[in-house]
């Protein structure tokens, strides 16, 4: 809701400080989304590749797809994380047999390539 403002006054720093506290306590989409803000630095978080990597790896653990393709991105362009072009294939399929769609057009981009 602060995120977005949404029957709120948008705030930032409120924002991050409750999806920091959903994370901490192992809510996968809490750190999706916190993986996501460090990734492009959003919502007055400093950019920072190998937090994005730290939060995508917890939330892909637990079984989330949308963490495993964007933990799949991070090897696959080395952001945060030595570039592993299997490691990312590993992630990107878990996601896609979730049927997440964005990991199912990354293989077949891959593929496309190989």
């Amino acid at each position: 809701m602060y995120l977005n403002g949404t029957g709120v006054k948008q705030d930032y720093g409120e924002a991050v400080k409750w999806f920091r506290k959903s994370a901490e306590q192992g809510e996968a989409h809490g750190q999706n989304i916190l993986g996501v803000m460090y990734l492009y630095g959003t919502a007055g978080v400093k950019q920072d590749y190998g937090e994005a990597v730290k939060w995508f790896r917890k939330s892909a653990e637990q079984g989330l797809a949308q963490g495993q393709d964007y933990l799949g991105l991070m090897y696959d362009n080395g952001f945060g994380i030595e570039q592993d072009r299997k490691e990312a294939i590993k992630w990107y399929r878990k996601a896609a047999k979730q049927g997440y769609e964005a990991a199912i057009n990354r293989l077949e981009k891959l593929d496309e390539l190989d």
